[in-house]
């Protein structure tokens, strides 16, 4: 262990901050439920949105991406596309501001702005959606724990703590023990001073991220650069474009790294390439996943707020999470042989490959700050995550059906029981989890490949309804949760049979039961004004408003949709050709981002409206 005294006091000085924000935090949250659960709708659009990007910068997926960036090398700047993280895109230029439009405090509770407050399937999509939140809640709780303590757990060997432990833990549980402890601290700030504490915690931790990240990546080109090393990668590994096949063959160099490729099954990258954007598209039409992302779209002030929220999360968060991702698989690229990265049941675990590297190479202080960062990055993203399942069991089950008249006092404290609980179930399926990436793999690829079909047909088609949603939503989440106990594989594969399935439970739903009130549905398309196949509601809107004009930007959007994809995939490899100081094709990158920008100025920004 590398920790020194000042290393160990940066960390304690951030964990005693976090604790005292919960506390100062308190009685601002306590105002109110929506003041606890959305900052009273009241925080400043940039604020959230580094809450959001911070809450994305989690720990688990960083380790991940320093694993893919490691073997893949500048093509690993594509796998993310599994999310896909390009629905920022999609939410930025038209998304965000439908969905804050309706002005909900959840998901579920914004199904009532398109489907009513009564009719065949509309309690059912209520309780469905509530569920779908809470499976993938739980799912990032327990992808957030297990990797964590497979981080901590290299800076602090357990033989070093097990001493002073008063009771016996068996080795292999060691992390999950680290785990708890830092989801205590967690947990305490963030159910005590609720979504206030949860955005001035992210502020202090995007700041030590940053300077964490810019540190890494300055102390990866020092070594990379002035002491003439060079990198042993195969060819191909520089070029961030490919065939059918990934060519990449690691033989001779780290002949492990085959093996991996072989066990991702990213192998037919071309192919592998294809379905993600596929999925990929599907996915960012249906709009964003009942978690952290949409309540923070939910608490802006308004819908054009809501959208610079969103634009404003890839330009703060892309940049500086992959200076850390490209750094540190420099180092490690570079001083391989220095690295412990064996796996317990033997083999190699390229997922250490972050904390590894962290731990040997950093100086003191900067280690130090990048160990608090890291450990920041799982509380926020632990801590936004918490406070999204909190929103939906308070307000769309308890005050939904448990206590609709609970006065304030009853709200919060049934708001802190429900936080506890829902940590403590996500710390036991940690337990069960194989990995990291076999979760995410699952939560991607499984159970959002079952939710996509029915929250794509509500935004676009008129005709579907509440029943539809329900039946396309049930058969989707039970499809995933079939494939999980029967396949083991990559997910993506098998998304396509969960969207056929889907669609068929959307389309059966649908036509068994009658349409949607007319009065609803005319209601939901002059306030949330999408664009898509809503011509008979239309023209009874315009019967009895002939002043009202549709949407009719669907080629502009998605004319700013490409442009905004192009320019988050110069942000993502901009910092890995600084880096590794690429020269001609750093200065393509900004040229294409400057391009952009310009453009976007003229036909997104300037065009934005409540």
């Amino acid at each position: 262990m590398k920790l020194q005294l000042l290393d160990i006091l940066i960390v304690i000085t951030y964990l005693a901050t976090m604790v005292f924000i919960g506390v100062y935090m308190r009685k601002k949250a306590r105002e109110n439920k929506e003041s606890y659960l959305m900052g009273g709708k009241k925080l400043p659009w940039y604020m959230l949105g580094l809450s959001d990007a911070s809450d994305m910068f989690d720990i688990s997926g960083t380790m991940w991406m320093v694993a893919l960036c490691f073997v893949y090398g500048m093509k690993s700047m594509w796998i993310p596309w599994l999310w896909p993280v390009f629905n920022q895109v999609f939410m930025m230029m038209f998304l965000s501001k439908w969905l804050r439009r309706s002005n909900a405090n959840t998901g579920a509770e914004w199904l009532a702005t398109r489907f009513g407050l009564s009719g065949k399937g509309v309690k059912g999509s209520h309780n469905v959606v509530v569920i779908f939140a809470l499976i993938g809640c739980f799912g990032f709780l327990a992808y957030g724990f297990i990797g964590l303590g497979k981080f901590i757990e290299i800076f602090v060997p357990w033989e070093m703590v097990s001493g002073y432990i008063p009771f016996n833990i068996a080795p292999q549980y060691a992390a999950h023990f680290y785990g708890i402890v830092f989801t205590l601290f967690a947990m305490f700030y963030s159910i005590i001073g609720g979504l206030h504490s949860i955005v001035l915690g992210d502020f202090i931790k995007y700041i030590i991220m940053t300077v964490a990240c810019v540190s890494i990546a300055v102390i990866a080109m020092i070594h990379l650069h002035q002491n003439g090393n060079q990198l042993r990668v195969p060819d191909g590994w520089l070029n961030p474009f490919f065939g059918w096949d990934l060519d990449l063959d690691w033989s001779g160099i780290v002949p492990d790294v085959n093996k991996k490729i072989e066990d991702d099954g990213y192998g037919l990258f071309g192919i592998f390439f294809m379905m993600m954007l596929f999925k990929g598209i599907f996915a960012s039409l249906a709009g964003p996943a009942p978690n952290y992302d949409m309540q923070k779209v939910l608490s802006t002030r308004s819908p054009k707020e809501a959208s610079k929220m969103t634009g404003f999360v890839s330009i703060i968060l892309l940049p500086v999470r992959y200076s850390m991702v490209i750094g540190l698989t420099i180092l490690a690229l570079l001083y391989y042989n220095q690295l412990n990265l064996s796996a317990p049941g033997g083999g190699t675990d390229f997922e250490k490959i972050l904390p590894a590297a962290v731990n040997n190479f950093l100086p003191v202080g900067v280690l130090g700050l990048v160990l608090t960062g890291l450990l920041g990055a799982f509380m926020g993203t632990f801590s936004g995550t918490l406070n999204a399942a909190q929103a939906y069991i308070v307000n769309d089950v308890y005050l939904k059906y448990i206590n609709p008249d609970a006065s304030n006092k009853k709200i919060i404290r049934t708001n802190y029981i429900v936080g506890v609980l829902v940590v403590a179930i996500g710390v036991v399926l940690g337990f069960f989890a194989k990995d990291v990436n076999s979760i995410l793999q699952w939560i991607v690829g499984g159970l959002y490949g079952g939710y996509i079909a029915a929250n794509l047909f509500k935004w676009y088609w008129w005709r579907f309804n509440a029943n539809g949603f329900l039946w396309g939503m049930a058969s989707g989440i039970l499809g995933a949760l079939v494939f999980l106990k029967i396949y083991d594989g990559l997910f993506l594969y098998i998304w396509p049979v969960l969207f056929i399935i889907s669609i068929a439970g959307c389309l059966i739903g649908t036509y068994t039961a009658p349409p949607t009130e007319i009065d609803t549905l005319k209601s939901f398309y002059k306030s949330v004004r999408p664009w898509g196949f809503w011509k008979p509601v239309h023209r009874l809107v315009v019967e009895e408003d002939p002043s009202f004009q549709p949407n009719r930007r669907f080629k502009l959007d998605m004319f700013n949709v490409v442009l905004g994809v192009i320019a988050q995939c110069c942000l993502t490899i901009l910092p890995m050709y600084i880096v590794l100081w690429m020269k001609l094709p750093l200065l393509i990158t900004i040229s294409i981002l400057l391009v952009i920008v310009l453009i976007l100025k003229r036909t997104w920004w300037d065009k934005l409206e409540d």
